[in-house]
């Protein structure tokens, strides 16, 4: 089909060139140039052509008279160039100062006059000269004036200095005009200031703008959610932030335990055991089972008597024992206490079962165990060997593993199949 539309374009500017051609050889026109007592006549074709000509050889000697002009500037972008590379291969290297010297000189050409000015910055403030940090900032603050604003945050906050950062962020973000990074950066900067509100809709504006990959949004959310629940000033508000979240969000773990132990702190109780137990049973959380162990001394028997239950479906999880051992100290079950919590350091040692261990030793007034475990607590931190309590003639505890029921999908049991040896 295409070809045989070129075939009838070709024709058609054959024919209008005939037709054109015998016009032109019937009566070529006449053209006549007076100028003082110089007076030239020609045909209108010759003039046409002449002009042409005229046009072509003016062309080709101005390209001859700017060639050098031309292959000056061509080798000034490419050294521009090299410049601006070497300056960011040296500054991720950390040669600060190689990078200031090939930045700066690449920052004079126009096109890279603001990236070279920004990264002459990071590698101003990465040696320590706050002088040209600021004065490459302003620069290219003409220039790049969000980016800039940006980097000068980020300044702020590696410095420790997160109201000063927050100050130069939250005007533009009362305006919409913050760039991605800018909103990633007022983010850190509330949650390190307390404004935890200004936080959570920064992070809903880098969910809008899909800045981050949804791992990492999720962990900056969670982060911002924490905070708003854990600073609630009271249960109505805690009530009403809680119930204006997304369901997606109320069912993230670490939400439910911000939430859980504020709601436990407030005195609601209740509404933080129900909170945890709803999770829990759509979805075995160790986080959550950890928290429904300190959620204060209020109704400990239910939640130990609903914990023993978990148990059987989970009887070697270390935050279920944990828990179990926390709330039979609570409950000054000493034996009960000591037995789940040996049964976790059997399992997986770790700082809180030794200490929580320490409590229930004082409790029955052993106070020789109840320093070693304590001592036990601080050696796990650092990494380093426990020591055994001095009651060996205890029973050794049973650590074997225990086998669990399993069910499928469709609430169905699995049958355990031995392996084969």
């Amino acid at each position: 089909m295409k070809l045989w539309i070129i075939m009838i374009a070709l024709l058609a500017v054959a024919a209008a060139a005939i037709w054109g051609w015998q016009m032109l050889a019937a009566d070529p026109g006449l053209l006549s140039i007076r100028i003082g007592h110089t007076h030239i006549d020609t045909t209108l074709v010759f003039a046409v052509f002449a002009l042409l000509a005229t046009w072509i050889v003016l062309s080709l000697l101005w390209r001859g008279l700017r060639w050098p002009l031309r292959a000056w500037q061509s080798r000034s972008r490419r050294r521009s160039r090299e410049r601006f590379a070497t300056g960011l291969t040296a500054l991720a290297e950390g040669d600060h100062r190689r990078a200031l010297q090939a930045l700066e000189k690449a920052s004079r050409y126009p096109e890279l006059h603001a990236p070279a000015l920004l990264a002459s910055a990071r590698a101003a403030h990465a040696r320590g000269d706050s002088e040209r940090t600021e004065t490459a900032l302003d620069e290219a603050s003409r220039h790049a004036p969000a980016a800039a604003l940006a980097l000068r945050a980020q300044f702020l906050l590696e410095h420790g200095n997160a109201e000063a950062a927050l100050a130069l962020l939250k005007p533009r973000a009362d305006q919409n005009d913050l760039p991605p990074v800018g909103w990633r950066l007022l983010a850190e900067a509330a949650l390190l200031t307390g404004d935890n509100a200004l936080a959570l809709r920064a992070v809903d504006a880098l969910a809008s703008a899909d800045a981050l990959t949804p791992e990492a949004l999720a962990a900056l959310r969670t982060r911002a959610l924490a905070a708003a629940l854990s600073a609630t000033p009271d249960s109505d508000a805690l009530s009403a932030l809680w119930s204006g979240l997304p369901r997606t969000q109320r069912a993230m773990p670490e939400a439910i335990a911000a939430y859980a132990r504020r709601a436990a702190a407030l005195g609601q109780p209740l509404a933080a055991m129900d909170e945890i137990e709803s999770s829990v049973r759509k979805q075995w959380s160790e986080r959550l089972v950890a928290v429904w162990g300190q959620l204060g001394p209020a109704h400990a028997d239910t939640r130990l008597a609903r914990a023993e239950g978990w148990l059987a479906a989970q009887p070697d999880s270390p935050a279920l024992l944990l828990t179990l051992g926390r709330l039979c100290v609570q409950e000054k079950l000493w034996g009960k206490a000591r037995e789940y919590l040996e049964r976790g350091l059997a399992h997986a040692p770790s700082s809180a079962l030794w200490e929580t261990l320490g409590e229930c030793m004082s409790g029955q007034g052993n106070t020789a165990n109840a320093a070693v475990c304590y001592r036990n607590a601080l050696r796990i931190a650092r990494g380093e060997s426990t020591q055994a309590l001095s009651d060996a003639a205890r029973a050794p505890l049973d650590t074997r593993a225990t086998i669990a029921e399993e069910r499928d999908a469709h609430g169905m049991p699995r049958l355990a199949i031995p392996k084969e040896n």
